[in-house]
């Protein structure tokens, strides 16, 4: 975990620099560390961003009690991680325990605010793996359903063409990454589905 450590120290001066009490926490990968509009995107949430690139869930899970030092009091958690620990070669049931450990320390902390799972995205680089992805968020969504204060969101419908395989278009060259019309879908999927729980 070692690795992390610069992307973590810059994470913890997220939280000194910003200039209200957040409500909304994006925790996870790049996939939020890159969102370069997300505070305006979601304004209406008072968000943090306190992704960090290339974390995994077992990372996440790792950093939560040192990240989340300083917060007091939050509304709710989205939280986006995973294509990278299986990347690395991690099973999907290890994701789902990461997953499990993570919501366990959110959940000593905050009691039961609402988390939010977005799924592990289909991307057009890690096409190889793509039934280990979809078996992880089988289990994470299997997870959410257990109680009342975790909530789930597919990304493959609006990823999907109509073959089946990620759209070029949301992504950029490395295939991997979200491109600008990648987060605008992600933005209004999000946006959605948190109507939704309100």
């Amino acid at each position: 975990m070692l690795w992390y450590e610069e992307e973590v120290l810059r994470v913890e001066k997220v939280l000194s620099n910003l200039e209200y009490l957040p409500e909304t926490v994006f925790y996870g990968s790049s996939t939020f560390t890159l969102w370069e509009n997300l505070y305006t995107d979601f304004e209406e949430l008072k968000p943090v961003n306190l992704g960090f690139g290339g974390s995994t869930i077992a990372a996440c899970a790792w950093f939560f009690d040192r990240i989340f030092a300083p917060v007091t009091s939050i509304k709710s958690i989205l939280i986006y991680a995973g294509d990278n620990d299986l990347g690395d070669g991690r099973q999907p049931e290890e994701v789902c325990l990461f997953y499990r450990q993570l919501i366990f320390s959110i959940r000593e902390k905050f009691g039961n605010i609402p988390c939010t799972f977005i799924s592990i995205k289909p991307s057009l680089q890690r096409w190889n793996i793509i039934e280990q992805i979809k078996s992880a968020n089988t289990l994470i969504k299997a997870v959410t359903e257990e109680d009342e204060f975790q909530h789930y969101i597919d990304i493959f419908p609006e990823t999907l063409n109509a073959e089946g395989f990620p759209k070029k278009a949301l992504f950029e060259d490395d295939g991997l990454h979200l491109s600008k019309e990648g987060y605008a879908v992600w933005k209004e999927v999000i946006t959605k589905n948190i109507s939704q729980l309100n």
